[in-house]
């Protein structure tokens, strides 16, 4: 059995060592753009505290896992995918190359969500969505700090990810302005009264928290950057961080035909609208709309996979019982997180 694995994050990286246990005779081959190895997105956004963070990030090195019996390509670009001849074409230092595949699965994950107005604007601010982006902003903090000044950053949305960095650059000493569009922190995983904890907490840790506050635009002048917003325009940034939420990398399954939603459609045993093509992790969409974005759902997924692709398994997937829980320093909510 030969099964094609598009994306080496955590969903696509289990999924893998799953496979390699329960069929040791199959072949599986990974493909994926990342270089750093296999990386726990999670403590990303504690990337600024820790100084240790860019070896203590990687959990397997992409030579280890090869060792363990994977076939990763590293560095790649998939082109296409071609599910009538069965095969994915994929580019890297050598050229073009195309591997044939038995199953093939999506597990890509998914991109920085840009509103539409800043994609113009991209070359003005940083997004926060892998290793790579962590050691780019790392970089620059560690040369204004050699310049003898204090970061000041701009950090535009105010949702999970956002105030987990506002949050580890201001426990760094850094001084962050947060923006956030809605009257509330964390709108779509909070119930109001941790909210308002939540807005608290980050005011006491010097975050200044700008609420029902729609930016529209960036500007940059005499080497510092300036948020407009709906108020007006705040400036003298070191950097502005966008942070507005998640898109699923749907783009290469739509160009092979597969069905998309706001994700990848599929069914309860994670089957596209093309047999033999599954999807998991937080680019997978439910025929509810649900997308699972978090670890436990994401590790439970492909372990599932994994026994349904070698037979050991035959009932459709359940979503198992998970508790998200923000990484912002200090807070604890006090109801269930929605989701």
């Amino acid at each position: 059995m030969q099964t094609v694995i598009i994306g080496s994050g955590i969903g696509g990286v289990t999924l893998a060592q799953e496979l390699v246990k329960l069929a040791p005779e199959s072949n599986v081959c990974l493909l994926t753009q990342e270089t750093h190895g296999y990386y726990s997105r999670p403590l990303l956004s504690h990337g600024f505290t820790r100084e240790d963070i860019e070896s203590k990030i990687i959990m397997r090195s992409f030579e280890a896992l090869r060792e363990s019996g994977i076939d990763i390509r590293a560095g790649v670009e998939v082109l296409e995918v071609d599910p009538a001849a069965g095969n994915v074409t994929y580019q890297d230092d050598s050229g073009q190359s195309i591997k044939a595949y038995d199953n093939l699965v999506f597990a890509m994950g998914s991109a920085a969500l840009l509103p539409p107005p800043f994609v113009p604007q991209a070359d003005l601010f940083y997004v926060f969505n892998s290793l790579s982006d962590l050691i780019q902003l790392r970089r620059l903090r560690g040369e204004i700090r050699a310049a003898g000044n204090t970061p000041n950053w701009a950090v535009v949305g105010g949702g999970l990810i956002g105030c987990e960095v506002a949050s580890d650059l201001a426990t760094a000493g850094d001084q962050v302005d947060l923006f956030h569009a809605m009257p509330k922190l964390m709108e779509r995983q909070l119930v109001e009264e941790d909210s308002d904890a939540l807005a608290v907490l980050l005011e006491a840790d010097n975050i200044s928290v700008q609420l029902d506050c729609a930016v529209g635009g960036f500007e940059k002048q005499g080497g510092k950057y300036g948020v407009l917003h709906q108020n007006g325009t705040a400036s003298g940034y070191d950097g502005i961080i966008v942070s507005c939420g998640f898109k699923p990398r749907v783009d290469l399954a739509k160009a092979a035909g597969l069905a998309t939603g706001r994700g990848i459609l599929v069914d309860d045993n994670l089957t596209t609208n093309h047999e033999r093509i599954y999807a998991v992790g937080d680019v997978a969409e439910f025929s509810d709309g649900k997308i699972y974005a978090y670890v436990t759902p994401i590790r439970n997924q492909a372990i599932w996979l994994a026994k349904y692709l070698t037979g050991a398994n035959s009932e459709a997937w359940q979503p198992p019982f998970f508790k998200p829980k923000a990484k912002v320093h200090g807070f604890d909510a006090q109801h269930p997180y929605k989701f």
